[in-house]
This record gives structure tokens, C-alpha cells and sequence, in this order.
């Protein structure tokens, strides 16, 4: 962990504590200013009722000290939880805000359950920091102000003190370096055992069927005995710190107080100068409040780490440049490469120029870059080397909210983001009226089952399970919204994979009639023969790289590319349609295109 980074995040999330960290620094000071006082005032008030000063003066400093006292504790916590409420909030916001910039990137990096637990538990172990960091300085007032105290009483008392406060400072030391590896060490298992359970909980039904749920309660739990390992140690930090704390402080008393005794004996000191001694000695050894704040300032740094490792992943960069007008979608690679963890090309040097206004479909066996080369096509992700294009401008140069409305995305397994179906299809970074949402989805062919819905198109999606096929439908219809009407390029990653053979007819009609899409750049991944044979042009992938680009016609001639359209091709199983149930898709003329050259 970048310990440095993570001070420097704890440092900026107090300042964003405002102005009620700045109260609670003021009432912990005035707190602690008190802490000092009050055995003074009740020294004071013990010697004028023994007659040595006036008796109503002091009893009445002595409570308004008490009350002073419960005042300023009170405003401590509460501008103290203010603030921690304040800057936790600020660190949710910014991680959550940081980690939808990387997105794609982030789940590669850090898997779904590890990210919860840092956006929930370490933003609130790291959001006491406002609170943690004035307790763990005003902490150290009562003690220092004691030893002020006790050499003003009586020199020999400070003398006494002074020389048994190194083995204090060093239990509070050795506390501190014993707990900060214990709590780095135990928030990254809890971190393991958030991500297990969040697999576990989306694999549910999977596991229901299988009867593994013994077993994957096991494996989720499974670094439990390192959790508690990490947990005891840390335990036992507190049991060595408390245990040399029992200890050293009595041992400091009494020498104090044997001190003072004599002191009184020898009428160098009064009796209530021995009773604030005895008072300043306690606060003089308050070993046990500052071994507290500094475990807490030891877990805020600890889970400030964690959010700061996520935070100093950088994010893609996105120029100012805008998109030229007219433009149709044309998509060009040069030259692009994305490899993997390992080093690997996931696509090796792709050049490609498809015009736009073109309905381009992008096939191939599973693994060789159809989805990646889709991702690129919107900046979902970016190549290692290469450029890509939209209507000549780098996308890397393209303003963001320029690029999001210019580029609508379709997935195979959608997720539908809102309250109703209404939220779900007009998701996006513009708001649809109600008459482009039912376009939408009835080119999507949903409209139908969403109007037999309770509430039709308000129906909340909780109250509505779906099929696949059905959700897939309400995806794709978000995507036709979303492309419409000024969208360049409309990319459809596989969205056919859950309907049924009818169903993907009728959708094809919509993407390759005359339609809102006619005229739009489409780029469809597909694992079917037919919507290949509809496209203007087939991109054909083969272990990263282009093996071949032209009608779906032309391409059949090669017996590679027929068997990616085979049932049995490696890993594709039934998702593709069997050419031989197609008999007429090899010969089928592609759709007339007057933007290019066919």
C-alpha cells in the first residue's frame, strides 16, 4: 500500500469536512483545555473548604467547569460525526465517480465484491478521519498540559513523571506499528470475501441447480481462519498495549503520589494541590485514549489505502473535439492492437475502413476479438497501439458526452438500469419522450409484452421478471432510442443470441430496412449465418487478426469461413444457426448500398 498517497487522500478528505471540522476542532481544544482545568478548580475547592480561600467561588468554578465540560463534549461529537459524515459522502462520491470512469477497466482490475467493500466499509472506516485526526492531536493536550501542571504544583512531581514517560511513549509506538500491517493485511481478506460472495450471489441459480451450496458456502468463507488470524492479531496488540498500560500507569501513580505525599507532609504542597496532582497524573498517563485515536487514524489510513489504489488508476483521456456535421459513422482502424495481462494480442495490427451509412457484421469463432473489436468502436476500451476512427476524428480526441450521444451500444446480456421500463429503454445520455420509447421497443419487438404488464411501460422492473429473450429485447430497444436521432453508429454486440429464430427476423428487418436506422452506421457481432447474409459487409475475425472482409456471399467460398457458422465450432454450440437450415443465405444477395462500392 502507497501510504503516502493514503495520507494524502485522508488530508483532503478532512479538509472536505468544512466548517464543521473546523467546530469540532474547536470544541475538542476547548474540551481538552477543560480536561486540564478542572483538577485544578477542584484542588482549589477542596483547599477553600478546609479554609483556605472563598468556599461559594470555587464551588460554583467547579460546577460551571462540570457543565463546561459536558457542553463541549456534547458539541464534539456531534460537529465530530457532521464532518465524518461529510467526508465519508465525499470519498463514496469520488471513488464511485472514478471507478464509472475506468468502467470496463475496473472490473478487469478489481472484481465487483472487492469494489463494494471498498465504496461501503473503507469510505466509512476512512470517512473518521476529520474526527480521528483532531482526537488524535488534542489527545495529546491533557497530557502535556498535566506535565505543565504537575511541575507548576511542584517540580519533583514533573521530575518523577518525566522520567517513567519514555516507556509510555514506547508502548504507544509499538502499538501503532504492530496494528497498521495487522489492518492493511485483514481489510484485503475481508475485501477476498466480499468479491466471493458478491460471485456466489450472481451465480445463485446456477449453484441452486448444481446442489453446490454446502461447498460454495465453504468456498466463500474460505479465508475466514486468515480473517480471524489478521482479526486476533490484532486483538492481541490491544491485550500487549492494555497489559503494559496496567502496568506502567500504576506504577507512574504511585510514584507520583508518593512524591506529592511527602510534598504534603513537608508542607511544600496543599491538600488540594495533592488531590490535582493525583488528577494530572491520570491525564498525564492516558496511555488508553491515545492508544484509541490512533487506532483509529490506523484503520482510516489502512482503508484509505484501499481507495486510494483505485483512485491512482488513471482513466482514459478524453480531448475537446467535436464530430465533424454530416457525418455518417464511418468507422477506420489503423493499425490496432489491444494485448492482454499476459502480453498476448487479443487483436493483432486490425486495419479496417467501413463506410458509413453501412450495416457491417462482425463474425467469428469465440475468442478471436469480435466483442474487444466492438468495444473499440465506442471507446469502451482502448487499443494498446493503433488508432481508431469515427468520421476521421480519433476517438481519443472526441469530446465524451460528444462521443456517448454519437455511439449506441447493445450487449448480449444487458443490464436495465432505472425504475420502470419506461427508465430502462430511455436510459442514456438524453431523455426520450414517450412516443420514441414505443418506436423503440416495437422495433425491438417488446412493446408487446410490456403492454400486458400491470402498469404497461410504468411497471416497475422489480414486479416484472424477464426471460432472457425479453431482456434482451428491452436492451436493444434502449439501443435503438439511444441511437436515434442523431447517433453516428449504432454498435450491437450479439443482441440476437437469446431470441428466437422469429424474433431475430423481425429485428433484422429493423436494422436493415428502411426504417429510424436506415442510413446509420450499424456494426453488428453475430454468431448467425442470416443476419451475415443481410449486412453490406462481414468482417470475418480469426485469432485476432482480419482473415477477411467482404459480402457474406464472397466469403463463403472458404470452407473456414462456413465452419464458423458450423453448431460444433469450438465453444459456440448452439448460438450460431446451422447454414444447412439456411440453404439460400451462401447466395443471398446483401441489401442494396449506394454509400460504397457494391
Amino acid at each position: 500500500m502507497d501510504r503516502r498517497a493514503a495520507d494524502r487522500l485522508l488530508l483532503t478528505a478532512v479538509r472536505r469536512g468544512g466548517a464543521w471540522g473546523g467546530a469540532q476542532a474547536a470544541a475538542s481544544l476547548l474540551l481538552a483545555g477543560t480536561y486540564v482545568l478542572l483538577p485544578a478548580v477542584m484542588g482549589r475547592s477542596v483547599d477553600a473548604v478546609l479554609g483556605r480561600g472563598d468556599t461559594g467561588l470555587w464551588l460554583t468554578l467547579s460546577a460551571v467547569t462540570v457543565a463546561l465540560l459536558v457542553v463541549c463534549d456534547t458539541a464534539d461529537d456531534y460537529a465530530g460525526a457532521v464532518a465524518n459524515a461529510r467526508c465519508t459522502a465525499w470519498l463514496r462520491h469520488t471513488l464511485l465517480g472514478h471507478v464509472l470512469d475506468l468502467g470496463a477497466l475496473a472490473a478487469r482490475r478489481h472484481t465487483p465484491g472487492d469494489l463494494v467493500a471498498r465504496l461501503v466499509g473503507n469510505t466509512a472506516r476512512a470517512g473518521s478521519a476529520p474526527s480521528g485526526l483532531v482526537w488524535a492531536v488534542t489527545e495529546l493536550l491533557p497530557p502535556v498540559g498535566a506535565v505543565v501542571a504537575l511541575a507548576l504544583i511542584d517540580p519533583w512531581l514533573c521530575l518523577t513523571f518525566v522520567a517513567g514517560l519514555p516507556l509510555v511513549a514506547l508502548v504507544v509506538r509499538a502499538f501503532v506499528r504492530d496494528v497498521s500491517d495487522l489492518n492493511d493485511r485483514y481489510f484485503a481478506v475481508q475485501g477476498r470475501i466480499a468479491s466471493r460472495l458478491v460471485d456466489a450471489l450472481t451465480g445463485i441459480r446456477t449453484i441452486t441447480a448444481a446442489g453446490t451450496t454446502t461447498r460454495e458456502a465453504e468456498r466463500v468463507l474460505g479465508p475466514l481462519p486468515e480473517l480471524h488470524r489478521h482479526g486476533l492479531g490484532m486483538w492481541r496488540a490491544y491485550a500487549r498495549v492494555s497489559a503494559r498500560d496496567a502496568v506502567i500507569v500504576p506504577l507512574l501513580e504511585v510514584a507520583v503520589l508518593a512524591v506529592a505525599g511527602l510534598g504534603l507532609v513537608q508542607g511544600r504542597i496543599t491538600p488540594g494541590q495533592m488531590l490535582a496532582a493525583s488528577g494530572y497524573v491520570v491525564l498525564a498517563t492516558g496511555v488508553s485514549s491515545l492508544v484509541t485515536s490512533m487506532n483509529r487514524l490506523a484503520f482510516a489510513r489502512a482503508t484509505a489505502g484501499r481507495i486510494a489504489e483505485v483512485l491512482g488508476e488513471p482513466t482514459g483521456a478524453y480531448g475537446g473535439a467535436r464530430l465533424p456535421r454530416g457525418g455518417g459513422g464511418r468507422l477506420e482502424f489503423r493499425g490496432v492492437t489491444v494485448r492482454t495481462a499476459e502480453g498476448d494480442a487479443a487483436l493483432d495490427g486490425v486495419d479496417l475502413d467501413l463506410p458509413a451509412g453501412a450495416l457491417t457484421a462482425v463474425v467469428g469463432r469465440s475468442g478471436s476479438g469480435k466483442s474487444l473489436l466492438a468495444a473499440l468502436a465506442g471507446r469502451l476500451a482502448d487499443p494498446d497501439e493503433g488508432e481508431v476512427r469515427l468520421d476521421g476524428v480519433p476517438l481519443y480526441d472526441v469530446d465524451r458526452a460528444e462521443l456517448r450521444r454519437a455511439v449506441a451500444y447493445g450487449f448480449e446480456r444487458p443490464v436495465l438500469l432505472g425504475e420502470t421500463f419506461t427508465d430502462a429503454i430511455g436510459f442514456g445520455p438524453r431523455t426520450p419522450g414517450g412516443a420514441e420509447i414505443r418506436a423503440g421497443a416495437v422495433a425491438a419487438r417488446a412493446d408487446a409484452f410490456i403492454r400486458t404488464m400491470p402498469e404497461g411501460y410504468g411497471t416497475l422492473l422489480t414486479g416484472a421478471p424477464l426471460s432472457g429473450g425479453e431482456n434482451q429485447r428491452i436492451g436493444l430497444a434502449r439501443a435503438f432510442v439511444q441511437s436515434a436521432p442523431h447517433g453516428r453508429l449504432l454498435v450491437l454486440d450479439d443482441v440476437a443470441a437469446s431470441l428466437d429464430t422469429v424474433t431475430e427476423h423481425h429485428i433484422s428487418q429493423a436494422l436493415t430496412g428502411t426504417g429510424p436506422l436506415a442510413g446509420r452506421a450499424r456494426l453488428v457481432v453475430t454468431h448467425r449465418a442470416s443476419t451475415a447474409a443481410g449486412a453490406h459487409l462481414v468482417v470475418w475475425l480469426d485469432a485476432g487478426r482480419v482473415r477477411g472482409v467482404g459480402t457474406h456471399r464472397d466469403l463463403w467460398a472458404e470452407d473456414g469461413y462456413r465452419a464458423v457458422f458450423q453448431p460444433d465450432s469450438e465453444g459456440d454450440g448452439e448460438a450460431r444457426s446451422e447454414p444447412d437450415q439456411h440453404p439460400d443465405l451462401h447466395t443471398q444477395p446483401a441489401p442494396e448500398y449506394d454509400g460504397g462500392v457494391w
